[in-house]
């Protein structure tokens, strides 16, 4: 399947995310579907507010429990980094990190985007 070829090149740790679901194929693919509509509802974006960080940490803490069960691995580690940060009232050493990860996860919503339509 192509779409898992792509993420795979995006580093997505495809084989980890079919074993959590016993080599389901097609509902791993389809939970990618799934994914994209977390992704939306709980969008980040480095200008939040520094000093009430209460919703983006759970936002972040979405995102990385969301992308971790996938084994969506880049989006998992950057938002564990940010979420570790964030919850420790170190949030403009958060900034740079999701500042450096929002490209690439813009490239996996352009990847299953390209397969979902």
């Amino acid at each position: 399947m192509a779409l898992l070829e792509d993420l795979k090149a995006l580093g997505v740790n495809v084989e980890e995310g079919l074993k959590r679901l016993n080599g389901n194929e097609k509902l791993y693919t389809r939970l990618f579907g799934s994914f994209l509509k977390t992704l939306n509802a709980n969008a980040v974006t480095p200008d939040f507010d520094a000093a009430d960080c209460t919703e983006v940490i759970e936002k972040t803490h979405t995102i990385k429990g969301t992308a971790g069960n996938l084994s969506v691995t880049p989006l998992y580690e950057a938002y564990s980094e940010i979420l570790a940060l964030l919850r420790s009232g170190q949030a403009e050493q958060a900034r740079p990190i999701l500042e450096k990860i929002l490209p690439v996860q813009e490239e996996i919503i352009q990847c299953i985007k390209k397969y979902s339509e």
